[in-house]
């Protein structure tokens, strides 16, 4: 087991958000986080990663308990987090920015440029001047340079043109077929229905249904949960 969440209560100040979520991602599989806004998703990406305050519950990566771990040291045994904001460096350029993220192992400049020739392309264009497309692409990648033994995706396509959020599906299934277990926030069922193996489907703050995404694709209750 990649990651293991039980009984999760977790939010911000003194309001919790999540409420008791059980969630579990394998080794190799993509696991989607579906929900409208508001739902919790982005809260339980942030909880993995310990940017929110946990009250009860456990969040296990392989293993370990990591509840009372801080945010770097949880970086180090291996999670990779992409924002839904990005926060590339915009001073930098393409190819700064990811080498600033770079630690040993699978990945590294020439592996990147082999999954991403777009970023080859525009390696020396500053990151402030990227379209939203390639931004995104350069936050994946950049992740993708720390090495990372799972990875947390939050709303990779949100405001994204069709054609982008075809690059980054095929982005994903390759990163899936390297064997990195992803956990995926998104909103767009028909996205999710093309990389992710398994969902989960939170309304306020909860998990209302769980499955095969093939099996939830043909589900009403997750069309009128996501509002479609």
């Amino acid at each position: 087991m990649s990651l293991r969440i039980e009984g999760l209560r977790a939010g911000y100040g003194e309001i919790p958000v999540l409420h008791d979520v059980n969630l579990e991602v394998r080794e190799g599989e993509v696991v989607a986080l579906l929900g409208r806004n508001g739902a919790g998703k982005t809260t339980l990406i942030k909880a993995v990663m310990g940017m929110v305050r946990v009250f009860s519950g456990s969040v296990a990566y392989r293993g370990r308990e990591l509840i009372h771990l801080p945010l770097f040291r949880r970086a180090q045994l291996g999670l990779g987090y992409v924002p839904d904001d990005r926060r590339i460096f915009p001073e930098l350029t393409v190819r700064e920015n990811l080498l600033v993220a770079q630690r040993p192992g699978r990945w590294n400049l020439e592996q990147i440029y082999r999954l991403l020739p777009r970023l080859k392309e525009i390696e020396h264009r500053k990151g402030g001047l990227l379209s939203g497309g390639e931004q995104q692409m350069l936050t994946i990648a950049r992740t993708l340079m720390t090495n990372p033994q799972l990875l947390l995706l939050d709303e990779p396509t949100e405001g994204l043109a069709p054609l982008v959020v075809e690059e980054i599906a095929r982005l994903v299934l390759e990163l899936k077929g390297e064997g990195l277990p992803i956990l995926l926030a998104e909103q767009n069922l028909k996205f999710t229905g093309q990389v992710a193996d398994r969902a989960y489907v939170l309304e306020t703050g909860e998990v209302r249904l769980e499955g095969e995404m093939e099996d939830l694709l043909h589900r009403e209750e997750v069309a009128a949960l996501l509002a479609l």
